[in-house]
Protein backbone atom coordinates (compact mmCIF):
# COMPACT_ATOMS: atom_id res chain seq x y z
CA UNK A 1 0.00 0.00 0.00
CA UNK A 2 1.14 3.57 -0.68
CA UNK A 3 -1.09 4.89 2.13
CA UNK A 4 1.74 5.54 4.57
CA UNK A 5 3.20 8.10 2.16
CA UNK A 6 0.00 10.11 1.89
CA UNK A 7 -1.27 13.08 3.87
CA UNK A 8 -2.11 13.12 6.77
CA UNK A 9 -0.21 9.92 7.52
CA UNK A 10 2.94 11.54 6.13
CA UNK A 11 3.03 13.60 9.33
CA UNK A 12 3.49 10.46 11.41
CA UNK A 13 6.76 8.82 12.35
CA UNK A 14 7.25 5.06 12.59
CA UNK A 15 9.89 3.39 14.70
CA UNK A 16 10.77 -0.19 15.59
CA UNK A 17 10.92 -1.36 19.16
CA UNK A 18 13.76 -3.41 20.54
CA UNK A 19 13.11 -7.19 20.53
CA UNK A 20 11.02 -8.54 23.41
CA UNK A 21 9.64 -11.99 24.31
CA UNK A 22 6.66 -12.96 22.18
CA UNK A 23 3.43 -13.26 24.16
CA UNK A 24 1.95 -15.93 21.88
CA UNK A 25 4.71 -18.15 20.51
CA UNK A 26 7.12 -19.31 23.23
CA UNK A 27 10.85 -18.99 22.70
CA UNK A 28 10.42 -16.40 19.92
CA UNK A 29 11.35 -12.73 19.98
CA UNK A 30 8.91 -10.09 18.75
CA UNK A 31 9.22 -6.50 17.57
CA UNK A 32 6.60 -3.85 16.87
CA UNK A 33 6.35 -0.91 14.50
CA UNK A 34 4.90 2.04 16.41
CA UNK A 35 3.16 5.10 14.95
CA UNK A 36 3.82 8.46 16.62
CA UNK A 37 2.94 11.06 17.78
CA UNK A 38 -0.26 9.65 19.25
CA UNK A 39 -1.97 13.05 19.34
CA UNK A 40 -2.04 13.11 15.51
CA UNK A 41 -3.80 9.75 15.32
CA UNK A 42 -7.45 10.74 15.35
CA UNK A 43 -10.43 8.70 14.19
CA UNK A 44 -9.85 8.92 10.42
CA UNK A 45 -6.10 8.38 10.55
CA UNK A 46 -6.57 5.47 12.92
CA UNK A 47 -9.12 3.89 10.55
CA UNK A 48 -6.55 4.01 7.76
CA UNK A 49 -3.86 2.58 10.02
CA UNK A 50 -6.12 -0.33 11.00
CA UNK A 51 -6.63 -1.04 7.29
CA UNK A 52 -2.83 -1.33 7.12
CA UNK A 53 -2.70 -3.84 9.96
CA UNK A 54 -2.23 -1.60 12.99
CA UNK A 55 -4.00 -1.86 16.35
CA UNK A 56 -3.84 0.11 19.53
CA UNK A 57 -3.23 -0.46 23.22
CA UNK A 58 -4.38 2.68 24.99
CA UNK A 59 -2.85 5.52 22.98
CA UNK A 60 -0.06 3.25 21.67
CA UNK A 61 -0.66 2.37 17.98
CA UNK A 62 1.39 -0.52 16.63
CA UNK A 63 1.64 -3.53 14.37
CA UNK A 64 3.90 -6.61 14.54
CA UNK A 65 7.19 -6.21 12.69
CA UNK A 66 9.25 -9.21 13.71
CA UNK A 67 12.64 -10.01 12.19
CA UNK A 68 12.10 -13.65 11.29
CA UNK A 69 8.39 -14.29 11.73
CA UNK A 70 5.15 -13.29 9.99
CA UNK A 71 2.78 -15.43 12.04
CA UNK A 72 0.56 -12.48 13.09
CA UNK A 73 -2.06 -11.96 10.38
CA UNK A 74 -4.49 -9.02 10.75
CA UNK A 75 -8.00 -10.46 10.42
CA UNK A 76 -11.39 -8.96 9.71
CA UNK A 77 -14.84 -10.53 9.42
CA UNK A 78 -17.14 -9.44 6.60
CA UNK A 79 -20.16 -8.59 8.72
CA UNK A 80 -22.84 -8.48 6.02
CA UNK A 81 -21.90 -11.93 4.70
CA UNK A 82 -21.34 -13.61 8.06
CA UNK A 83 -23.46 -16.69 8.77
CA UNK A 84 -23.09 -18.28 12.24
CA UNK A 85 -22.45 -21.98 12.47
CA UNK A 86 -24.46 -24.27 14.69
CA UNK A 87 -22.23 -23.85 17.71
CA UNK A 88 -22.29 -20.07 17.40
CA UNK A 89 -26.07 -20.05 17.14
CA UNK A 90 -26.24 -21.97 20.41
CA UNK A 91 -23.95 -19.44 22.09
CA UNK A 92 -26.11 -16.58 20.82
CA UNK A 93 -29.25 -18.18 22.18
CA UNK A 94 -27.58 -19.04 25.49
CA UNK A 95 -26.64 -15.44 26.28
CA UNK A 96 -29.29 -13.48 24.39
CA UNK A 97 -30.91 -12.46 27.69
CA UNK A 98 -27.94 -10.27 28.65
CA UNK A 99 -28.64 -6.54 28.63
CA UNK A 100 -26.04 -4.56 26.67
CA UNK A 101 -25.62 -0.82 27.20
CA UNK A 102 -23.26 1.51 25.34
CA UNK A 103 -21.09 4.07 27.14
CA UNK A 104 -18.19 6.39 26.54
CA UNK A 105 -14.99 5.27 28.24
CA UNK A 106 -15.49 5.31 31.98
CA UNK A 107 -14.25 3.48 35.02
CA UNK A 108 -16.07 1.70 37.79
CA UNK A 109 -14.65 -0.42 40.61
CA UNK A 110 -16.63 -3.43 39.36
CA UNK A 111 -14.90 -3.20 35.96
CA UNK A 112 -11.45 -3.57 37.49
CA UNK A 113 -12.64 -6.34 39.81
CA UNK A 114 -14.00 -8.28 36.83
CA UNK A 115 -10.84 -7.56 34.80
CA UNK A 116 -8.64 -8.96 37.56
CA UNK A 117 -10.71 -12.12 37.91
CA UNK A 118 -10.64 -12.65 34.16
CA UNK A 119 -6.88 -12.16 33.90
CA UNK A 120 -6.13 -14.49 36.81
CA UNK A 121 -8.29 -17.21 35.28
CA UNK A 122 -7.47 -16.84 31.58
CA UNK A 123 -4.03 -15.24 31.23
CA UNK A 124 -1.83 -16.41 34.09
CA UNK A 125 1.08 -16.94 31.71
CA UNK A 126 0.80 -13.60 29.92
CA UNK A 127 1.76 -11.20 32.70
CA UNK A 128 -1.51 -9.27 32.56
CA UNK A 129 -2.78 -11.06 35.67
CA UNK A 130 -0.47 -8.74 37.62
CA UNK A 131 -1.77 -5.50 36.08
CA UNK A 132 -2.28 -2.79 38.68
CA UNK A 133 -5.10 -0.31 38.33
CA UNK A 134 -2.95 2.25 36.50
CA UNK A 135 -1.80 -0.32 33.94
CA UNK A 136 -5.40 -1.42 33.40
CA UNK A 137 -6.55 2.17 32.92
CA UNK A 138 -3.74 2.99 30.49
CA UNK A 139 -4.49 -0.16 28.48
CA UNK A 140 -8.28 0.13 28.20
CA UNK A 141 -9.49 3.54 29.27
CA UNK A 142 -7.18 5.84 27.27
CA UNK A 143 -8.06 6.62 23.66
CA UNK A 144 -7.67 9.41 21.09
CA UNK A 145 -10.19 7.81 18.73
CA UNK A 146 -13.94 7.10 18.75
CA UNK A 147 -14.33 4.38 21.36
CA UNK A 148 -17.30 2.69 23.02
CA UNK A 149 -17.44 0.72 26.24
CA UNK A 150 -20.18 -1.90 26.34
CA UNK A 151 -21.57 -3.37 29.56
CA UNK A 152 -23.28 -6.75 29.48
CA UNK A 153 -25.37 -7.42 32.56
CA UNK A 154 -27.50 -10.25 33.88
CA UNK A 155 -30.98 -8.69 34.28
CA UNK A 156 -32.49 -8.71 37.75
CA UNK A 157 -36.10 -9.04 38.70
CA UNK A 158 -37.90 -5.87 37.61
CA UNK A 159 -38.85 -5.13 41.22
CA UNK A 160 -35.19 -4.63 42.15
CA UNK A 161 -34.10 -1.04 41.76
CA UNK A 162 -30.42 -1.58 40.90
CA UNK A 163 -28.24 -2.59 38.00
CA UNK A 164 -27.97 -6.22 37.05
CA UNK A 165 -24.88 -8.34 37.68
CA UNK A 166 -21.96 -7.35 35.44
CA UNK A 167 -20.95 -10.31 33.28
CA UNK A 168 -18.80 -8.79 30.54
CA UNK A 169 -17.19 -5.55 29.38
CA UNK A 170 -16.08 -4.88 25.82
CA UNK A 171 -14.10 -1.94 24.42
CA UNK A 172 -14.71 -1.23 20.72
CA UNK A 173 -13.32 1.40 18.35
CA UNK A 174 -15.53 2.93 15.66
CA UNK A 175 -13.82 3.05 12.27
CA UNK A 176 -14.80 4.52 8.92
CA UNK A 177 -15.42 1.02 7.51
CA UNK A 178 -16.23 -1.04 10.59
CA UNK A 179 -15.52 -1.82 14.21
CA UNK A 180 -12.23 -2.76 15.81
CA UNK A 181 -12.49 -5.10 18.78
CA UNK A 182 -9.98 -3.70 21.28
CA UNK A 183 -10.47 -5.98 24.27
CA UNK A 184 -13.14 -7.94 26.08
CA UNK A 185 -13.12 -9.41 29.56
CA UNK A 186 -15.86 -11.42 31.24
CA UNK A 187 -16.89 -13.51 34.22
CA UNK A 188 -14.63 -16.60 34.15
CA UNK A 189 -16.58 -18.51 36.78
CA UNK A 190 -19.80 -19.32 34.94
CA UNK A 191 -19.98 -23.03 34.07
CA UNK A 192 -20.47 -23.78 30.37
CA UNK A 193 -20.71 -20.07 29.50
CA UNK A 194 -19.59 -18.95 26.03
CA UNK A 195 -19.40 -15.23 26.61
CA UNK A 196 -16.42 -14.68 24.31
CA UNK A 197 -18.25 -16.21 21.35
CA UNK A 198 -21.40 -14.27 22.16
CA UNK A 199 -19.41 -11.03 22.28
CA UNK A 200 -17.96 -11.47 18.78
CA UNK A 201 -21.44 -12.27 17.45
CA UNK A 202 -22.83 -9.20 19.20
CA UNK A 203 -20.17 -6.99 17.61
CA UNK A 204 -20.90 -8.41 14.16
CA UNK A 205 -24.59 -7.69 14.73
CA UNK A 206 -23.80 -4.12 15.83
CA UNK A 207 -21.63 -3.66 12.74
CA UNK A 208 -24.58 -4.65 10.56
CA UNK A 209 -26.94 -2.27 12.37
CA UNK A 210 -24.49 0.56 11.76
CA UNK A 211 -24.29 -0.47 8.07
CA UNK A 212 -20.53 -0.92 8.28
CA UNK A 213 -18.51 -3.58 6.50
CA UNK A 214 -15.99 -5.21 8.81
CA UNK A 215 -15.27 -6.30 12.35
CA UNK A 216 -11.51 -6.24 12.89
CA UNK A 217 -10.55 -8.94 15.40
CA UNK A 218 -6.87 -8.19 15.72
CA UNK A 219 -4.23 -10.75 14.82
CA UNK A 220 -4.82 -14.36 13.87
CA UNK A 221 -1.94 -16.64 14.82
CA UNK A 222 -2.42 -20.15 13.49
CA UNK A 223 -0.17 -21.87 16.02
CA UNK A 224 -1.40 -19.96 19.06
CA UNK A 225 -4.33 -21.54 20.89
CA UNK A 226 -5.42 -18.14 22.22
CA UNK A 227 -5.51 -16.52 18.77
CA UNK A 228 -6.41 -19.34 16.37
CA UNK A 229 -10.15 -19.18 17.16
CA UNK A 230 -10.65 -16.04 15.07
CA UNK A 231 -11.00 -17.91 11.78
CA UNK A 232 -14.16 -19.55 13.13
CA UNK A 233 -16.03 -16.37 12.11
CA UNK A 234 -16.44 -16.52 8.34
CA UNK A 235 -16.07 -15.20 5.75
CA UNK A 236 -12.85 -13.65 7.00
CA UNK A 237 -10.05 -11.79 5.30
CA UNK A 238 -6.41 -11.61 6.30
CA UNK A 239 -3.90 -8.90 5.42
CA UNK A 240 -1.25 -10.87 3.53
CA UNK A 241 1.68 -9.09 1.86
CA UNK A 242 -0.20 -5.79 2.02
CA UNK A 243 -3.46 -7.07 0.48
CA UNK A 244 -6.68 -8.16 2.17
CA UNK A 245 -7.44 -11.68 0.98
CA UNK A 246 -10.09 -14.24 1.84
CA UNK A 247 -8.84 -16.89 4.24
CA UNK A 248 -9.73 -20.43 3.29
CA UNK A 249 -9.18 -22.28 6.55
CA UNK A 250 -10.25 -25.92 6.67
Amino acid sequence: MSLLNDIPLSALHFYLTAPYPCSYLPALQARSQVATPSLLIGAQVYSELVQCGFRRSGTYTYRPHCDNCQACVPLRVIAKQFAPNRSQRRAWKQHAHLEATLHTLQDKPEYYDLYQRYQRARHKDGGMDNDDRESYQNFLLQSHVDTLLVEFREPLDKTQDRAGVLRMVSVIDLLSDGLSSVYTFYDPDLPRARLGVYNVLWQINLCRKLELDFVYLGYWIKNSRKMAYKTEYRPAQGLLEGTWRFLDIT
